[in-house]
């Protein structure tokens, strides 16, 4: 039997020496040498602290021992500086699995893990995790977060960001605040009352910055109630700083500081990326003509110098965690699977799973199955060194005797995939001379801010890769051109297109996060291998915001059959098959950076496949591999619903785990889930007149379910089934003294909940604590998580489960700020929102 208390969290001291380093005054001298490093620099030195030097890194300064610090794109894989194939990364599964695993705990050595990938790549500050709220489910960037809770997605994202600080490197916790949509991120202007905004949307930054301490913190593209985050005062320099304690670098999300002004004087430290930013001259000028105090600009490089000590790059100022008190080395293809199937759900499941053993066959369907997907599109993306795909992962872990039969069915992929081949890369300069070459492992090339041998983006005009198409079978081909700017692409010197690609849409990075696409076809009436060659001329002053910028693909797609073709195909395989396994997914094109969501409905004609498959077999699973909520009009028709999400490299391997019972699904939703679009209580993301108003307050997610009468979800917040079955046998509560403070953190209530494993295999499961008020204050959510705990146990066993509630779940926000809020509440313990067995009515006695 296990019991975990406070959430899974490390204890206290453990927690105090990750933040903060040791207790035997290494703050003291790191500050110490801020301050005589501080001494040293006149405006100019002082100012070149604030901006990027390039697109990832803060200059050196040897005057004062100052080294370069870098920092790294990082939520689901540390990509470092070089946004190429050629320096892969380990890719672990995405935010929202890591949430769905409700465990602080490996989301603690999943830090510790991308740390020890940030050292390897050479960077100090690892540009994650993102906390922002699934408000809507149509968010195109959810993936990327964790819940539409608060609680949730704070105290998963405090154990990430003391793992990341324990391995010395530093995080900023992103996008502060309200970002939590991605129609007009630049410049919407997201209009929220401050109940609302203390009580949602700062809550899990302020949870993080207080339990946490992070060194760092990105400010948001958006505005919040008419001033951009970068100029915000009030919650950079008032709440964050001010109330919170706040003492790191909050830098800008990149090109995201505007004015240099206003950004100075909202305390924004780092405007990135560089060298073309709002700070430099201009706010050498802006001091000198008296529109910025100096002592403004020495606060805001004394914390990056502060930043800069933590991590080791100022000289005689000890790092925040010494060499020799890193975590010991991670097995990052280990950690990754066990975090791909810790965050698995089991939505349904009629008994089919685990599959037997002896199995006589599996069909398994789906473009994903061969191909997976791993991860959402935009920033958060890496390029790990292997991704093992369901079908290898199945086939690993199946017995000889099990026949294994894939069938594609439906493919929703809208673009081609990159030329499955070693490619030549040339750098061409202005007279078309070669500047250099490099190889890639396929057809996607993709540089920013840095080009290989560290050639100069100046002198570049051209870019051409080459490489063998090896025709796995003769029939139309296709070949295509992914990218924006003049292409010329030629097969066997043949040219198929000489022009220009423009852009699509308004977001200067659709270039390089989601660029369009031209498809030609080509004829081949054998196997001989075909050169394709394409050319990629640059526009003259070429780059994104002052930074160069190299993004395109050279794609292929082999001969298939019809739409119609393919799903006959695949429904026949499954009908063969004693069990059907159906991988469905979303694109980069549906879940991505850069763009919402139009739909929540799968792409193509994978539900379609679906029905068609379950129709012949009934002992279909499906596989829904997507980062948030789609709608699935199938389920009830099937045997077993699986939600895998975007699981990282190691997908295969971790799927093959939970379908076979080797491990048990451990995912409970972080996001309720609807059965239908127009059920969703919260859908709009446009602005409207440059406004996004979140009208609904404080009710989005499944405190707005609660609301809708007569209208339930598919699948609530906190559900999940396992393998093995569990009785809630008794909840008892607590009082802990003091029950008022300062601290709004400090435990009030501790509840003990025991529950029995009813089952006939040992398991896992998550234990939720939902608080619900007397019901008199209607404006108040009727229920919510007020705290969670993961327990073990063998058959037949019983666990207990320790789980202490804060002061700040006895709280709300009013015209006189934070307010303790006495009564009676009523706690409940379950599986899920909707599924709470057991309950106690406990009268709190707070100041009021």
């Amino acid at each position: 039997m296990t019991t975990n208390q406070q959430n899974g969290r490390p204890e206290q001291s453990d927690r105090h020496r990750e933040m903060h380093g040791d207790a035997h005054g290494d703050e003291q001298v790191r500050e110490a040498a801020v301050e005589a490093a501080l001494g040293k620099l006149d405006l100019t030195a002082k100012v070149a602290l604030l901006a990027g030097a390039d697109m990832w890194s803060l200059p050196a300064d040897e005057s004062i021992g100052l080294g370069r610090l870098v920092m790294s794109d990082g939520p689901a894989g540390v990509r470092g500086e070089n946004w190429t194939p050629d320096d892969p990364s380990v890719s672990v599964p995405s935010p929202t699995a890591l949430a769905a695993s409700w465990n602080p705990e490996l989301a603690h050595r999943t830090g510790q893990l991308l740390a020890q990938e940030a050292r390897r790549k050479g960077a100090h500050v690892v540009l994650a995790p993102t906390v922002n709220l699934h408000r809507s489910p149509r968010g195109g960037r959810h993936f990327e977060a964790y819940s539409e809770d608060p609680l949730l997605t704070g105290e998963i994202g405090a154990a990430f960001v003391s793992g990341v600080q324990s391995g010395g490197v530093g995080t900023t916790p992103k996008h502060f605040v309200a970002n939590d949509s991605e129609t007009d991120r630049f410049t919407v202007d997201v209009r929220a009352d401050e109940r609302t905004l203390r009580e949602l949307y700062l809550a899990p930054f302020e949870a993080i910055v207080r339990k946490a301490s992070p060194w760092g913190l990105m400010a948001a593209y958006n505005k919040v109630n008419g001033e951009f985050m970068t100029e915000h005062q009030e919650l950079n320099n008032g709440v964050l700083r001010g109330e919170w304690g706040f003492d790191g670098v909050l830098v800008s999300d990149w090109t995201g500081a505007r004015d240099t002004v206003r950004d100075a004087l909202a305390g924004m430290d780092v405007a990135m990326p560089g060298p073309a930013t709002v700070y430099g001259e201009h706010l050498v000028r802006a001091v000198r003509d008296g529109r910025v105090p100096e002592e403004t600009v020495d606060e805001l490089a004394r914390r990056v110098l502060r930043l800069a000590a933590r991590v080791g790059l100022l000289a005689d100022a000890p790092a925040a965690v010494p060499a020799e008190a890193l975590p010991a080395p991670i097995d990052g293809e280990a950690l990754a699977r066990e975090v791909a199937a810790a965050g698995m759900v089991l939505l349904a499941n009629d008994g089919v799973l685990p599959l037997p053993a002896g199995l006589g066959s599996v069909a398994l369907i789906g473009a994903a199955a061969q191909e997976a997907r791993i991860g959402g599109g935009g920033s958060a993306q890496v390029f790990p060194t292997h991704v093992v795909s369901p079908l290898a992962g199945l086939r690993a872990a199946l017995p000889p005797t099990t026949a294994l039969a894939h069938a594609v069915g439906a493919d929703p992929n809208v673009h081609l995939r990159p030329l499955a081949a070693r490619v030549e890369a040339r750098f061409l300069g202005r007279d078309g001379a070669e500047l250099g070459t490099t190889t890639l492992p396929d057809g996607a090339a993709r540089w920013i801010g840095q080009l290989p041998d560290r050639l100069s983006f100046a002198d570049l005009a051209a870019v051409e890769v080459s490489g063998s198409l090896q025709p796995g079978r003769t029939g139309t081909h296709r070949v295509g051109i992914r990218g924006v700017g003049r292409f010329v692409l030629e097969a066997d010197g043949a040219v198929l297109f000489d022009d220009i690609v423009p852009v699509e849409g308004e977001d200067p990075a659709a270039a390089f996060l989601n660029p369009p696409e031209r498809v030609f076809e080509l004829e081949l009436a054998g196997t001989a291998p075909v050169t394709l060659t394409l050319r990629h001329v640059l526009p003259e002053g070429s780059g994104f915001a002052g930074f160069g910028l190299v993004s395109f693909t050279l794609g292929h797609g082999e001969p298939v059959g019809t739409a119609d073709e393919l799903l006959d195909e695949a429904v026949a395989v499954a009908a063969a098959a004693d069990v059907a396994v159906v991988v469905v997914a979303t694109t980069e094109e549906v879940e991505s950076e850069g763009v919402d969501r139009a739909s929540l409905a799968l792409p193509g004609r994978q539900d379609e496949l679906v029905a068609r498959v379950a129709a012949v077999n009934p002992r279909t699973v499906v596989v829904v591999n997507a980062g948030a909520p789609v709608l699935m009009p199938w389920r009830e028709q099937v045997a077993a619903v699986l939600l895998g999400w975007f699981p990282g490299q190691e997908a295969g391997s971790a799927l093959a785990d939970v379908l076979t019972g080797a491990r048990e699904p451990g995912g409970r939703l972080p996001t309720t889930w609807p059965v239908a679009e127009v059920d969703a209580p919260v859908w709009g993301v446009e602005p409207v007149d440059g406004r996004l108003t979140y009208e609904e307050g404080l009710f989005i997610g499944y405190r707005a379910w609660q609301r809708r009468d007569g209208v339930a979800p598919a699948y609530w917040f906190g559900h999940g089934l396992g393998y093995t079955d569990w009785a809630y046998e008794g909840l008892e509560l607590r009082l802990l003294a003091p029950v008022a403070g300062d601290d709004p953190w400090a435990p009030v209530v501790e509840a003990l909940v025991r529950i029995r494993n009813t089952g006939a295999r040992a398991g896992r499961e998550v234990v939720q604590l939902y608080l619900s008020p007397d019901g008199s204050d209607t404006t108040r959510p009727g229920t919510a998580l007020a705290g969670f705990a993961t327990v073990t146990a063998a058959p037949g066993e019983r666990a207990e489960a320790r789980i202490q509630l804060p002061l700040r779940a006895f709280q709300t926000w009013g015209a006189d700020g934070w307010t303790d809020r006495p009564g009676n509440y009523r706690v409940r313990a379950g599986r899920s929102v909707a599924d709470l067995p057991i309950g106690v009515v406990l009268e709190v006695p707070l100041q009021g």
